[in-house]
């Protein structure tokens, strides 16, 4: 019998003994119970699974020297869990078939032990008497938990010594330490005290950092890219500020950046910084099918540290339409990111793109080259502008062979809040993009831009069940809707804007074919609910507008899709999505559409 014990466990040990009972060859297991009257369950149960006794069987712990290592252990072990939830008078028995296990001798260990049983006594729940952290800065916030009337417990004691150290650190003190610390029971009145005493040490700047490992990027590089503050305050905030942007580099596996034992004697303090370098390549890939539009495939080889200062060279490759309703097509992109040319948050990139569209409406061909800069203001935020060429080359409904030249200076930022990137449950994510392009050759000037927002939240769930929506915009400014390149303008329809219509099927009617609009507005939201931990079912509608002026308005073509689909979990890769749709409004598409890839839709 299992004292404190669920019926579960109750049941487990019958079992054990019943086998013992009937397989007399087999060596009996060792039975178990545990007993600690007047404690909460959660305690029962934490004591059980942290006693190296009562898990020996799990543990694989079986002769008798093993077992009586486990109890000896556990005297220890479990006096710390009883301090740790407040029970400073505890009294613990461990017998072995009836003696203590800490009157033993293990050379006169018997060949097994039988039974095991654990009894605590918790005494008295002590609270705190007096709870003292000094000196402090000012503004430092100790724990709650650790104040006079409280539960005493040693973590809320350890908790309060770690906020009082760190919020010295945040102020430069670098070397603040606990000098020292009383703790007296007092038993007589189950009360506490405890007094913590802080040396914060000298207030210190920043030396230098000196580079070590063994890493191929170049020394000048690195510097440049951390941005080390050298004579300013120290700061945790700084350090961490500086390994973000050597890890940001996608360059290096390991940057440790570690503050040397003693400051030297200007009261400045030096740090190491150790390397490894990542493998220099890596390749992925990915697939998409729809049913109307084929497969797409798409692979990317990208290069770490070309030119040794941890430059990230991408080339990107897509074939689309397989066996789809259109002729083949696909892109070549090539981004080169120079993370040391400007300060230790920005880096300056090249880019390049050779892509042919063939759509149901219009078939482009398009070479672009660009260099910009990034600015990056923290690991969810970023900024980026370049200025470049574009060509196009195109068949419409205003006509064919068609060209188009401009100058363009696109810019972009990105904010991202989700919890996950392939998966989110909560936060949000905002993309928006302004891009003026300036005509040559008699080319048409004007300015576009778009918008993606998306909204995510789990009520409470823990993500078992997920609401997600979003809000599509985008517009072309200037020039009439014959004198722009058309993968410039918007369409509608398909995996990336609405589910259940074909691929880029809505626009704007030209005779007797479609072209695209100056504006778009689309709207989808997503109900995901868990049916077990890697299995989700999601219902979703999607809308979407396309007007010939440069803003959607009440005269807007429009049409809409609904459908559910089925997500299984791959871990840190998302989801394998499978979603079916039908049309809902609109005379662009008819019957069942199917679409799957690998992460949520959006």
């Amino acid at each position: 019998m299992i004292t404190g014990s669920s019926p579960r466990r109750v049941l487990k040990s019958w079992l054990v003994a019943t086998l013992a009972a009937v397989a007399p060859n087999v060596v009996s297991a060792l039975e178990i119970s545990l007993t600690a009257t007047g404690a909460p369950e959660t305690l029962v149960t934490r004591l059980e699974e942290t006693s190296s006794v009562f898990t020996a069987e799990s543990r694989g712990l079986d002769t008798s020297l093993e077992i009586l290592s486990a109890a000896l252990s556990d005297y220890r072990t479990i006096v710390q869990i009883m301090y740790d939830e407040g029970y400073f008078a505890p009294v613990v028995s461990i017998k072995l078939d009836g003696q203590e296990a800490a009157e033993i001798n293990s050379l006169e260990a018997p060949a097994q032990f039988n039974r095991a049983t654990i009894t605590v006594t918790p005494g008295p729940l002590y609270t705190f008497g007096t709870a003292v952290v000094e000196p402090v800065t000012p503004g430092t916030e100790l724990p709650a938990e650790y104040a006079t009337g409280k539960t005493a417990t040693t973590g809320a004691i350890q908790q309060a010594a770690s906020a009082g150290v760190q919020a010295w650190r945040d102020v430069g003190h670098a070397k603040a330490e606990v000098a020292s610390e009383r703790v007296i029971a007092r038993h007589a009145q189950a009360r506490l005290d405890s007094d913590i005493g802080l040396s914060p040490g000298p207030r210190l700047t920043f030396g230098k950092m000196y580079i070590k490992g063994d890493t191929k990027v170049r020394r000048r590089s690195i510097e440049k890219i951390a941005g080390f503050p050298t004579g300013e305050v120290y700061s945790p905030a700084e350090i961490q500020k500086v390994g973000t942007r050597l890890r940001r580099t996608g360059t290096f596996s390991v940057v440790s950046i570690k503050e040397r034992e003693e400051p030297n004697p200007d009261g400045t303090l030096d740090f190491d910084a150790e390397f490894e370098d990542l493998p220099p390549r890596r390749i992925t890939f990915g697939a998409e099918l729809a049913s109307r539009d084929g497969l797409d495939l798409t692979a990317t080889w990208t290069h770490r540290n070309v030119f040794r200062r941890a430059e990230r060279l991408r080339f990107e490759f897509a074939i689309r339409n397989i066996g789809g309703a259109e002729d083949l097509d696909g892109r070549i992109g090539l981004r080169l990111d120079q993370p040391d040319r400007l300060g230790p948050d920005d880096n300056t990139f090249w880019n390049a793109l050779l892509e042919r569209r063939n759509t149901e409406n219009y078939n482009v061909t398009i070479a672009a080259l660009a260099y910009g800069a990034r600015r990056t203001f923290s690991d969810r935020l970023y900024a980026e502008a370049s200025a470049g060429f574009q060509w196009s080359d195109a068949d419409d409904a205003y006509g064919d062979g068609r060209k188009f030249r401009y100058f363009i200076i696109p810019f972009r930022s990105e904010w991202d809040e989700r919890d996950s990137k392939v998966s989110a449950t909560r936060g949000f994510y905002l993309d928006s993009r302004v891009m003026p392009f300036a005509g040559l050759s008699g080319t048409e000037s004007g300015l576009q831009m778009t918008f993606d927002g998306r909204a995510y939240t789990s009520f409470g769930t823990g993500g078992n069940l997920v609401l997600a929506g979003r809000v599509q915009i985008g517009s072309v400014i200037g020039p009439s809707a014959d004198g722009v390149t058309p993968d410039f303008l918007f369409f509608s329809g398909g995996a990336g804007t609405v589910r259940g219509q074909p691929y880029e099927s809505l626009g704007i009617p030209i005779g007797d074919e479609v072209a695209g609009g100056k504006s778009f507005l689309g709207f989808s939201g997503e109900v995901r609910g868990k049916i077990t931990d890697a299995i989700s079912l999601v219902g979703f509608y999607d809308y979407g507008a396309v007007d010939t002026s440069s803003f959607v308005g009440t005269d807007a073509e429009f049409h809409s899709g609904a459908g559910l689909g089925v997500r299984y979990d791959l871990g840190g890769f998302g989801p394998l999505r499978v979603d079916l749709a039908v049309p809902v409004q609109g005379d662009t598409g008819d019957g069942l559409q199917f679409y799957i890839g690998i992460g949520q839709a959006f």
